[in-house]
């Protein structure tokens, strides 16, 4: 692994990393800075402390391109590109930040590179004696309906979680949560997790990553548990994760496809150390954990 090298000639800089010969353009790299465009307080994908997984993957991305990590909070709500990646600085002139580690795959108001990460939203409840036996999200429709009449389920208005409790029957016993609010600090875990701590719910729906960090922290008793949605024909529970970039950069989209596909596998190792839910391409979900469990 060389120094980063620069040429302006060629229009690019020319980056020698694990092999792999890329070419980023000389707007975003020549100051060699990496800046990040991410949201302030919405583990366990990313803070401003660096505790996220996609704090981890820029890291990461960092270290090889041979840069320093700089960021733009803003929280990740209405107007989170516009006031990051399409944003410029009224000093410098200069876009405040160049990347975003996590947006949807194809997303519309962003280029985006390939995938680098494939997961599934999941159910998450306090472990209890009627709910043990649980090892899909399907698996709650089996409960006796007795049992399933008397449980309120947390989901987030225009989601997955919401459209699977319509489909079933269920949205009576759904408790409604708003993705947008007015408070920064704010996050789907935070809502779930108090919620559920408190007694107002007796499961939540929620993206898996977010499912498994609550697992994590509720590793003692009385443990928390969630588990996966398997893939359904009807409803959309599964999403690949690529990285957003500003349309038109088609070199700096080359470097980060590239360093994407000779990384795949230290990306997966942060994933997996987050218990972040992976599906393979067959669709199979898995986990830290072999019983079902996130």
């Amino acid at each position: 692994m060389t120094r980063m090298s620069l040429s302006r000639g060629r229009g690019c800089t020319v980056l020698m990393t694990a092999g792999l010969m890329l070419c980023a353009q000389f707007s975003v790299a020549a100051e060699g800075v990496l800046k990040v465009c991410a949201d302030p307080s919405n583990l366990p994908l990313s803070n401003d402390k660096g505790e996220g997984y996609e704090n981890k993957i820029a890291e990461a991305l960092a270290r090889d391109l041979k840069m320093k990590v700089e960021y733009t909070f803003f929280p990740q709500r209405i107007g989170f590109i516009r006031n990051t990646l399409r944003s410029k600085d009224e000093v410098t002139h200069e876009y405040k930040c160049d990347l975003i580690i996590g947006v949807p795959k194809e997303y519309e108001l962003t280029a985006t590179t390939q995938p680098y990460m494939h997961s599934t939203y999941a159910l998450i409840f306090s472990s209890r004696s009627d709910l043990n036996g649980l090892r899909t999200a399907d698996d709650l429709l089996k409960l006796p309906r007795e049992k399933l009449d008397r449980l309120r389920i947390g989901v987030f208005t225009r989601s997955p979680g919401s459209d699977w409790l319509l489909k079933n029957g269920l949205v009576e016993h759904a408790v409604s949560y708003s993705h947008q609010n007015g408070d920064a600090e704010e996050s789907p875990a935070r809502t779930i997790e108090r919620d559920l701590d408190n007694g107002k719910l007796d499961a939540g729906i929620l993206w898996g990553p977010i499912a498994g960090m609550l697992v994590e922290q509720r590793a003692k008793e009385p443990k928390w548990r969630a588990v996966p949605f398997e893939p359904d024909p009807k409803i959309k529970f599964d999403y690949e994760i690529s990285m957003g970039l500003r349309n038109g950069e088609k070199q700096w989209k080359e470097t980060l496809d590239n360093w994407i596909a000779g990384h795949q596998a230290q990306i997966d190792s942060i994933l997996l150390s987050y218990r972040v839910p992976m599906v393979d391409a067959t669709g199979h979900v898995s986990s830290p954990a072999t019983d079902g469990n996130l």
